[in-house]
């Protein structure tokens, strides 16, 4: 149970997938214009995320470890992700249309969204159980989840600001994601 809390704690806060693994950064500036759309992409992505860690654990241990083709693991794992997210896609348009039309272009992104495949893969090196390896890939979800909805946030009230020319657009949001980057650092040393 500690064990479990750590890499939860460790997943979200410490050793977040956005700010020390530079990992789903093109999501994480693409969708974080608006609050609405960076929670509609967290929920997609603690889904395909969750998922994709429990099917993975499974296809690695189950099937390439057996049949020795572990160096088919990256493949298989995007196979595996870009089906959850066709999945994702599917369900969104019939459960929240409109949502799936505020996501636009990006929901497909979550396919290419090295995240998923990064904490996939992180999950399998670091040995971890079938639960542990959900909770981790739940918990990194909600970390990015996290990053995103800040960095929104931020961004959101930053369009009703004054703004000089010069850092208005990109330049402002790249200033304030290192800013937030380095707020997280504060957390290091809480969790190895």
């Amino acid at each position: 149970m500690a064990e479990m809390a750590l890499i939860i704690v460790g997943a979200i806060f410490v050793n977040n997938v956005v700010f020390t693994k530079f990992l789903g950064i093109c999501p994480y500036l693409g969708v974080s214009k608006k609050i609405d759309t960076a929670v509609g992409m967290s929920m997609a992505v603690v889904f395909v995320l969750t998922l994709a860690g429990a099917i993975t654990y499974i296809l690695q241990y189950y099937v390439l470890v057996p049949i020795k083709m572990e160096y088919l693991q990256t493949i298989v794992f995007i196979l595996v992700i870009a089906s959850l997210v066709q999945l994702v896609e599917i369900v969104m348009k019939k459960v929240a249309p409109a949502l799936y039309k505020a996501l636009g272009i990006f929901l497909p992104l979550i396919t290419t969204n090295c995240a998923i495949l990064g904490i996939a893969i992180l999950s399998v090196q670091s040995n971890y159980n079938f639960l542990l390896t959900v909770v981790f890939s739940f918990a990194s979800a909600i970390g990015f989840g996290v990053a995103l909805i800040l960095f929104a946030g931020i961004r959101e009230t930053l369009e009703i600001r004054e703004v000089p020319k010069v850092f208005a657009g990109a330049p402002i949001a790249l200033i304030i994601a290192g800013i937030l980057a380095m707020a997280f650092m504060g957390f290091a040393g809480m969790v190895k």
